[in-house]
């Protein structure tokens, strides 16, 4: 069992997995790459001057899958709250278990939709680090402010709501810093 599901492989989905693999937990993200990133020309990302969306796309999942995460090519289809956490559906009829689930669904907020999480002028509405109404369900990226979303937005929401897992599977406030 995945300990941590990501539904979306965009700059949020693929940040909160980078901070969680690189923090040894178990992690895994279903997408088809087939983000708006694609249609993005990079100039307001801090510390890449120039970069299309694709090939931060490319980068991104390298530097990911580096790190252990396990990257599925796997559209998910449901996704149902548990009393352990979550059962997500794949598309086949596969079902994977974890304890904690992120949606970066991007503008489309079916699954958000489906589990009863209502939309507030077009955004499924959270709290500061993604946390959703559902207890163990985050909300990150677009879905959260389908208006005024931005690739290094959502990576920081990303990274944001991968230290709250952290945090609250430590039981103390946690921080990813590497020294030179």
């Amino acid at each position: 069992m995945a300990k941590v599901i990501i539904v979306g492989d965009g700059p949020g989905g693929l940040s909160a997995a980078l901070l969680l693999a690189k923090l040894d937990t178990e992690v895994t993200v279903f997408g088809v790459d087939d983000t708006d990133m694609h249609k993005a020309m990079l100039y307001n990302y801090l510390g890449i001057p120039e970069m299309t969306g694709s090939e931060f796309q490319k980068v991104s999942r390298q530097q990911v899958a580096s790190f252990g995460a396990d990257l599925q090519k796997k559209l998910v289809t449901g996704i149902e709250k548990t009393a352990d956490g979550f059962v997500v559906t794949t598309e086949g009829g596969e079902q994977h278990q974890s304890k904690y689930v992120i949606l970066a669904e991007g503008k489309k907020v079916a699954l958000s939709m489906e589990l009863g999480l209502t939309q507030k002028a077009q955004n499924v509405p959270v709290k500061r680090g993604g946390y959703s109404e559902i207890e163990g369900l985050f909300v990150i990226g677009r879905s959260a402010n389908i208006l005024r979303s931005q690739a290094i937005i959502s990576a920081g929401e990303g990274a944001a709501t991968a230290l709250e897992i952290l945090s609250a599977e430590a039981g103390k406030d946690i921080r990813d810093f590497d020294s030179v």
